[in-house]
């Protein structure tokens, strides 16, 4: 039975060619720091070989994964109250709901589970659609880092964004 219902869950091995396509989506390798064609081996080995401070997760429909997140806890004393996240969503299920459930799996994991005050992001100042999703869950723009980095054929600027956990 087909169901439009978002099933968001923690990523397998088996997993790793569906986040490898999810990247392979112009949206997403435009959006994020990963290249075009990416490899089906450096996924394998990415999600086969996960610390234990990082989170991955993956955002299903339908039994196919739509969209990735990555969440990494801060190991360092000083900053274990932080954490870190990027995420891609295949471009065909953008605003479609797939980054607010991957975001609300992972806000719910570091606020009720690894007691994160605060959680941290970067993303490209021209990616209207993130920001506005970002600031819907919370985060606020704390600064901005011009040419931060090389994307088909230029230099873009990101901003940095943040949720402090109250």
């Amino acid at each position: 039975m087909k169901t439009d219902r978002i099933n968001v869950r923690h990523s397998e091995a088996r997993d790793a060619q569906g986040i490898k396509q999810v990247y392979q989506c112009k949206n997403a390798y435009s959006n994020t720091l990963q290249l075009p064609f990416p490899d089906g081996a450096v996924w394998e080995s990415r999600i086969t070989n996960i610390p234990d401070n990082i989170y991955s997760f993956v955002a299903e429909l339908n039994d196919e994964i739509v969209g990735n997140l990555g969440f990494e806890v801060f190991v360092n004393s000083r900053r274990r109250h932080a954490g870190s996240f990027g995420m891609g969503v295949k471009d065909e299920y953008q605003n479609k709901g797939v980054g607010s459930a991957l975001m609300s799996s992972m806000i719910e994991l570091a606020d009720n589970w690894l007691n994160l005050r605060r959680l941290e992001l970067t993303v490209f100042v021209d990616n209207e659609p993130a920001i506005a999703l970002y600031k819907k869950f919370g985060f606020v723009i704390e600064g901005e880092s011009k040419d931060y980095a090389f994307r088909n054929g230029q230099f873009v600027s990101v901003y940095h964004m943040a949720r402090l956990n109250s």
